[in-house]
C-alpha cells in the first residue's frame, strides 16, 4: 500500500514513471491512438483509475487527481508543459535547462516552477511534439521547427549547436484573433490609427509591416487583413502558418525545409512565384528576409495592389534600407535610384511595431512613402508617431500618440475607393470635406 500522500518531489516522479510504465504496458495506445485528445485523455484516466483502486492508493482527491493528471501528461501529453499549455494567459514558454523554464504573460517574461528530469527528459518532450510530423532532433538535424495542433508554433535548437543544453521555444496564439479594435483596447495604437490602417487595406494601399521579434507584426498583419474585402482571392504565404483569417477564399502556403539529404526544399520565393499563377487580387507574405523581397515588390506593383508583408527592422527607414539591400542581393542589377522608385512605386504605407520593457506593444509609426528626393533619398512622410516621455509610477513606458498636421497623399487614393468616410474625425483634423 502506498502511503497517504506524496512524501517528496521524488516519490511523485518515481509514481509517476511507475504508473506510466503500466499504463504503456497495458492500454493499445496505437489502437487508442485515432481518437480526440479530450476522448484519449478520458479513456487513459479510467485506466489509471483502476489501477489506482485495484493498488488501493490511499490519497485525497486532488492528490488523486494531480496524480492522473502527471501520469497523462507524461503518457499523451507534454510532460511539465502541459498545464503551462493549458494556461490562456500564457503567450511563449521557454526552457533554458531542465530546471530553468520561462513564461511570457501580458508580455513579461517570468521564470516559474517548472522543471524536467533531466536532458533527456525535454528531449523526449520535444520528440513527442515533432515525431507526428515525420521530424527528429538529433545530431544530424540538431535545430526543428514544428506546430502543435492548435497552431503553437516550436522550435527546439540541440547540442552541439546548443551548448550544454536543448532550448526549446513554444509561441502560442490566441484562439480567437485580435482584430484592430481589441488592439485599440489594448493601447498599442489609437481609434485614429485604425481607421486609417482599415481604410488603407480597403483603399487597396501596399502595407509593409516593420518591427523587431515579438512586437506585434503579425497579430498587427491579420488585424489588418481581417479587413479586406470578402469579395478578394487572397494567397498567404509564410515559412510556418501563423496567420488565420476568419473568412473564406484564403490559401494558405508553407514553404519546406530540405530533408535530411538537402533535397526537397521549396523557399517563400519560389511560393511567391507560383502565387502569381494562382490569380489572387493579394498576396501577403509573412516575412520577407532575402531575395524573395524583389518578388514581393513587383507583385504589389503589377496589379496584386494592396499586399502585404513584415519585416524585421528597427524604424520606416530602416525597413526600406533592408528591403532595398535584400533586392540586391537577389541579383537584380538595378541603379539605386532606379531601385528606390521601384520601392516607391511598389509601397504606400510603413507601419512600426515595437515592444517596450514592460512588455506592452506599440504602434510607434505609420509613414506614408512619398517619393525620391533630388539628391535620390527615399521621402518617408510621418503620418501618426508615437511619443515616448518616460516611465510612470508603475514602470509603464509612458507617451502620446501624435498626428501629423498635413493630410497623407493616400487620402485621395481613399476617396476614390470612396472608404475615406471611415477616417472620421481625421477628416476634420486635416481639414478635409467629407
Amino acid at each position: 500500500m502506498i502511503p497517504v500522500g506524496f512524501r517528496s518531489n521524488t516519490y511523485l516522479e518515481e509514481t509517476v514513471q511507475r504508473y506510466r510504465a503500466r499504463l504503456l504496458q497495458e492500454a493499445n495506445l496505437d489502437q487508442l491512438a485515432g481518437l480526440p485528445r479530450p476522448k484519449l485523455r478520458q479513456t487513459l484516466e479510467s485506466l489509471v483509475t483502476q489501477m489506482l483502486a485495484a493498488d488501493r492508493v490511499i490519497l485525497t482527491q486532488s492528490e488523486r487527481q494531480q496524480l492522473v493528471n502527471l501520469i497523462l501528461d507524461e503518457t499523451v501529453g507534454y510532460g511539465p508543459l502541459e498545464p503551462l499549455l493549458q494556461d490562456p494567459t500564457i503567450t511563449e514558454v521557454m526552457v533554458v535547462q531542465p530546471d530553468e523554464v520561462y513564461v511570457e504573460r501580458d508580455g513579461r517574461i517570468e521564470r516559474v516552477n517548472v522543471r524536467f528530469r533531466d536532458l533527456q527528459h525535454v528531449r523526449h518532450v520535444v520528440e513527442r511534439i515533432i515525431a507526428p510530423l515525420g521530424r527528429h532532433l538529433d545530431e544530424l538535424t540538431p535545430m526543428v521547427d514544428a506546430r502543435l495542433p492548435d497552431g503553437s508554433r516550436v522550435n527546439a535548437i540541440a547540442p552541439p549547436l546548443c551548448v550544454g543544453s536543448i532550448a526549446l521555444t513554444i509561441r502560442r496564439f490566441p484562439a480567437r484573433r485580435l482584430r484592430l479594435d481589441d488592439l485599440v483596447r489594448l493601447g498599442s495604437l489609437t481609434p485614429e490609427m485604425a481607421q486609417f490602417l482599415r481604410a488603407a487595406a480597403r483603399a487597396r494601399l501596399n502595407l509593409l509591416i516593420s518591427g523587431g521579434t515579438g512586437s506585434g507584426k503579425t497579430t498587427l498583419l491579420g488585424a489588418i487583413a481581417a479587413h479586406i474585402p470578402a469579395e478578394e482571392r487572397l494567397v498567404i504565404i509564410e515559412d510556418m502558418n501563423e496567420l488565420r483569417l476568419e473568412r473564406e477564399h484564403v490559401i494558405y502556403l508553407e514553404s519546406r525545409p530540405p530533408n535530411v539529404e538537402g533535397k526537397g526544399e521549396v523557399t517563400i520565393r519560389q511560393l511567391l512565384r507560383n502565387a502569381l499563377r494562382m490569380r489572387p487580387d493579394r498576396i501577403i507574405v509573412g516575412e520577407v528576409r532575402g531575395e524573395e523581397a524583389l518578388d514581393m515588390l513587383q507583385a504589389m506593383n503589377t496589379g496584386h495592389e494592396g499586399s502585404l508583408t513584415t519585416i524585421h527592422a528597427n524604424s520606416p527607414q530602416d525597413a526600406l534600407r533592408r528591403l532595398e539591400a535584400m533586392v540586391t542581393m537577389s541579383g537584380a542589377q538595378l541603379p539605386v535610384r532606379v531601385l528606390r522608385e521601384h520601392l516607391v512605386a511598389a509601397l504606400n504605407i510603413v507601419v512600426q511595431t515595437q515592444r517596450f520593457e514592460d512588455g506592452s506593444r506599440q504602434v510607434v509609426a505609420i509613414d506614408e512613402v512619398r517619393g525620391v528626393g533630388e539628391s535620390g533619398e527615399l521621402q518617408v512622410v510621418p503620418v501618426f508617431r508615437f511619443e515616448r516621455a518616460g516611465v510612470d509610477a508603475e514602470g509603464r513606458v509612458a507617451g502620446e500618440f501624435r498626428t501629423a498636421p498635413e493630410p497623407p497623399a493616400c487620402l485621395r487614393r481613399m476617396r476614390g475607393y470612396g472608404v475615406h468616410a471611415e477616417l472620421g474625425p481625421l477628416l476634420a483634423y486635416w481639414g478635409e470635406g467629407p
